[in-house]
């Protein structure tokens, strides 16, 4: 009998290795840091992000796979692996004083943070059902604590809470689909499932766990009919956990989401069902949108909307769909962390501006924060030339190019009506009466470093998206 030993190449997990062993470090750390010295522990997983960053980078293709190839280091996942660190990046730099000031300054902050990190970088390059999953458990769990990590907040608290059951009823519905997979073709490996399709069309046990791993990655990316966590969570939670869930949860899920549908189930038909998906996403995300007084559940339901533009490249299938998905993915996570990170920028210590109304008067007193908050709006409407008018361009372009028109018009339609509530702040801003308490706020100069990373991201991409474009387009799933 011959023993066969899985190839045990670290090098392709290494961004994975490198953030879990920071996670460690900062956790040891932790436990000897004074209390008013917590916020250098954020400085530390800045760091191994950075190291991180750089393996990533120096794996560019490589193509190579591990364990049985259950990972793999393609450029398709190396980008979704830079999208998520600069996401954590930038979500750390919102984070080191945002904490401090709602006296929730603690090292597990930083921890909870770096291990989520680990299991989306592992979603987003992981080719097993198998892996997916436990990648996907590894990045909730901390996601849950995130989001009641304000203890003493009751809202906080019933963030964490309906995140967590919903989560796990999710959890529950993509593991069946998992099984059911497994039953119908023998295998959790996303190649072997699509050889195995490919020798029988009809397989009624995958169609079953299709439909099953669609409702769990709906969940994550909050695709209508699984959307109703998201106001509430997002609500809730502290802002900085808000802008990291709003945006890593996204490129992972996502990732993991075209990496199954694009390699595993090609044989199958489930475009169109897709497609409504994305067409019911895309106007409920942009219509309730329009009701909402809240800023951060305005944004909410903005995310729910921008997972509808993100599900139309799936649709579109092909190299054009996964570079147009990825670049999307890259613009949304500078854009939207740069909107929450104005808010942030503009509270008052524990005293946040969470109500549109609020923020009257801001571009008179904060011009400079105002005028970024104003182009993040305008860049998640999708005013040129700005990165989310790209993003959108290249999305219904790809859609249009593959036969999918009238979904790309739809698309453009719930474009314009967007526009309509991302103007609301702006027009706070700069045309009303202004509000009280303008003279207490203070823009810590960590936020701002936060913010004028994510402006001249914005900024870039929308004025030369080109190499951002030729990344994207190397990491087309083959």
């Amino acid at each position: 009998m011959s023993l066969s030993v899985p190839d045990l190449n670290f090098r392709v997990i290494a961004p994975a290795l490198i953030v879990a062993i920071t996670a460690l470090v900062v956790l040891l750390a932790e436990l000897v840091t004074p209390a008013h010295r917590k916020r250098w522990l954020g400085f530390a997983s800045l760091i191994g992000l950075l190291v991180a960053a750089g393996a990533t980078i120096g794996l560019w293709d490589a193509n190579a796979s591990a364990f049985g190839r259950m990972v793999v280091a393609d450029d398709f996942g190396l980008f979704l692996t830079l999208v998520i660190l600069l996401g954590a990046a930038l979500s750390i730099l919102l984070a080191i004083d945002f904490i401090r000031a709602h006296r929730v300054d603690q090292g597990e902050y930083y921890v909870l943070v770096l291990f989520a990190v680990v299991g989306m970088i592992l979603m987003a390059t992981a080719t097993d059902l198998i892996v997916i999953f436990l990648a996907l458990e590894l990045l909730s769990l901390p996601l849950y604590i995130l989001a009641a990590f304000k203890r003493a907040d009751a809202r906080s608290l019933e963030a964490g809470l309906k995140y967590f059951l919903l989560g796990a009823f999710s959890s529950a519905f993509f593991l069946y689909g998992i099984a059911f997979i497994f039953g119908g073709t023998g295998t959790t490996n996303l190649m072997k499932i699509a050889d195995a399709l490919n020798k029988n069309f009809s397989n009624d046990l995958v169609l079953i766990g299709m439909g099953l791993l669609l409702v769990g990655f709906a969940f994550k990316v909050a695709l209508v009919p699984f959307h109703w966590w998201t106001p509430d969570v997002y609500d809730g939670a502290p802002t900085a956990v808000t802008a990291f869930m709003s945006v890593a949860v996204k490129a992972a899920a996502f990732g993991a989401f075209f990496r199954a549908f694009l390699v595993a189930l090609p044989a199958l038909d489930w475009r169109l069902a897709l497609a409504v998906i994305a067409v019911l996403t895309m106007t409920l995300g942009n219509v309730a949108a329009l009701l909402q007084s809240n800023v951060k559940r305005m944004l909410a339901y903005s995310s729910i909307a921008h997972a509808g533009y993100i599900l139309i490249a799936l649709v579109a299938m092909g190299a054009s769909g996964a570079s147009s998905a990825l670049f999307y993915l890259l613009a949304y996570t500078l854009t939207n962390l740069g909107a929450f990170g104005a808010v942030i920028a503009l509270s008052d210590g524990e005293r946040e501006r969470l109500e549109i109304r609020d923020f009257g008067g801001a571009a008179g007193k904060h011009p400079l924060v105002a005028a970024a908050f104003a182009i993040f709006m305008l860049s998640l409407a999708g005013f040129p030339p700005l990165a989310g008018f790209t993003g959108k361009f290249f999305i219904f372009s790809a859609a249009v190019e593959t036969g999918w028109a009238w979904l790309a018009v739809i698309g453009v339609l719930n474009s314009l009506v967007s526009a309509y509530f991302y103007l609301r702040p702006i027009v706070q801003m700069y045309m009303s009466e202004t509000a009280t308490g303008w003279d207490r706020v203070r823009v810590a100069p960590l936020v701002a470093l936060a913010l004028v990373i994510a402006l001249i991201g914005v900024i870039a991409l929308g004025l030369y998206p080109t190499p951002a474009i030729a990344w994207a387009t190397g990491g087309f799933i083959r």
